[in-house]
């Protein structure tokens, strides 16, 4: 006798209903194409009926095909004050809550799975190599399907990295450089390729921008990419606005997308209104395309089956939650992905980093000595309001900027560790800690200011030129 299918489905969150739901439409239809024993089909449309009353009973609304949950997200962090909740889409993010977004909530919202030991013992299995502090640390902590690349890989089956950047400002600060520092590490240790999309596109639809700003910036940004260390035979990075109209398999996927997803559904996901040109409606699909091997022919031969991994931001997910959903429906697979955690501003982790604003956070232009003085002047403390009273209680690391900050950047955990012990002990002063930040960000600034300065227009015509990387597929 076959098992209920409702055994295990309280424990599902709307958004894993939902994707239980879409794979058994997709399993139905296609054993109706393939013109299946009428039994079997029978059996599978009890299921699908089955789930979607789950689905109904534990959201309140119909299913509804490409539609998933609401994915603008509001937390509640156990108060009913609106001003004690979390709140994040792919634009925003407010927290009033020193800690920052609660992360724990963040993934029974979306969806997605906790980065765990195993997993992360499994990485370093995989690829012989100490797993990065960014995973070590919880900093990236959430995933999709990472599982299943890592039975490709060992399986000796390729995968491929995509990830993005939106150049709003010609300055980029060093919280937009998290990903692209883990995606250098999974590059390497995986030894794939990675292609960079730079949605400058985006930009000019949301931004006050012109086209010809928007595509300034993203040849400026591409400098910094590269100056993260980039190999230039492993590497592609392009920019919308330049390469849609080169590649007919990218815009063919776009239009593909486009024709599954409704004004309805991309309203419900990313919270557009009829007020909204049509250039943000359809923008989705953009960002979607790249996440299918078909779209860079030149260096995918045309391969369609070949997987996707996706580092980013938490924030970015809901993108990707519906590409997921069409990929199926266009012969794709669907991308995986790994998420981050929001680098905080240097106020607090519950204020919004902004280009606008200089003292936000420490920018990738800035010298040793602003460095210091942004740190000192305005990067927020857990200590106490007098040296006698941090010596008597410690200082709190859990809001502590210069704290978080040293957990994003400072490579050793035995050192890491020790300032926690010190700083929470009240053995360590607050003006201590940050100098250990300003004594750890200095160089690694400085570093990348060198790095960047060997970057010339011709070496980044070179990265964004579309061509065969140094792989064979």
């Amino acid at each position: 006798m076959a098992d209920s299918p409702n055994c295990d489905l309280e424990s599902l969150s709307p958004l894993q209903l939902f994707e239980r739901v879409t794979e058994q439409g997709e399993k139905v239809r296609a054993l109706k194409a393939g013109k299946a024993p009428k039994d079997e089909i029978d059996a599978a449309v009890r299921m699908l009926l089955s789930l979607k009353l789950s689905y109904k009973t534990t959201t309140g609304q119909d299913y509804q095909a490409g539609l998933p949950p609401k994915d603008l997200v509001l937390i509640n962090n156990g108060t009913t004050k609106e001003e004690d909740e979390d709140f994040v889409d792919p634009w925003n993010v407010q927290t009033s809550n020193a800690k920052g977004v609660d992360y724990d909530k963040l993934i029974v919202r979306f969806g997605s799975s906790k980065i765990d030991t195993d997993l992360i013992n499994r990485i370093e299995r995989a690829t012989g190599q100490k797993p990065h502090r960014f995973l070590r640390r919880g900093i990236f902590f959430s995933h999709r399907d990472m599982d299943q690349i890592l039975d490709a890989y060992e399986n000796k089956k390729s995968f491929y990295l995509y990830t993005g950047r939106g150049p709003s400002s010609q300055a980029m600060h060093i919280g937009h450089l998290i990903q692209f520092i883990f995606a250098k590490w999974l590059q390497e240790v995986f030894d794939v390729p990675l292609i960079i999309q730079l949605t400058d596109d985006e930009k000019y639809l949301w931004k006050d921008l012109t086209t010809e700003k928007a595509y300034e910036y993203a040849r400026e940004n591409a400098k910094d990419l590269i100056a993260c260390g980039f190999d230039i035979n492993k590497t592609f990075i392009f920019s919308d606005l330049d390469y849609l109209g080169t590649s007919t398999g990218f815009y063919k996927n776009i239009v593909k997308v486009q024709k599954h997803v409704t004004f309805n559904q991309v309203k419900g996901i990313f919270g557009f209104t009829d007020s909204d040109c049509i250039g943000k409606i359809s923008f989705p699909a953009i960002q979607a395309a790249p996440s299918f091997s078909s779209s860079f022919p030149q260096i995918f031969n045309g391969k369609e089956n070949i997987q996707c991994l996706i580092p980013c931001g938490i924030d970015q997910d809901p993108y990707f939650r519906m590409t997921r959903d069409v990929a199926p429906r266009i012969g794709q697979p669907k991308p995986a992905l790994l998420h981050s955690v929001f680098f905080p501003a240097l106020q607090g982790a519950q204020t919004k980093m902004s280009a606008s604003d200089p003292n936000s956070s420490i920018f990738l232009t800035d010298t040793p000595k602003q460095i210091k003085t942004k740190i000192n002047k305005h990067a927020f403390s857990g200590g106490r309001d007098t040296i006698e009273e941090h010596r008597k209680y410690g200082g709190n690391c859990d809001v502590d900027v210069s704290f978080m900050y040293l957990t994003f950047f400072l490579e050793d955990d035995d050192r890491l560790e020790q300032l926690k012990q010190a700083y929470t002990s009240g053995e360590l002063l607050t003006g201590e800690l940050k100098k250990v930040l300003i004594e750890t960000l200095q160089p690694f600034v400085a570093a990348h200011q060198e790095r960047r300065k060997q970057v010339t227009d011709e070496v980044v015509k070179q990265f964004m030129t579309p061509r065969k990387l140094a792989f064979e597929f």
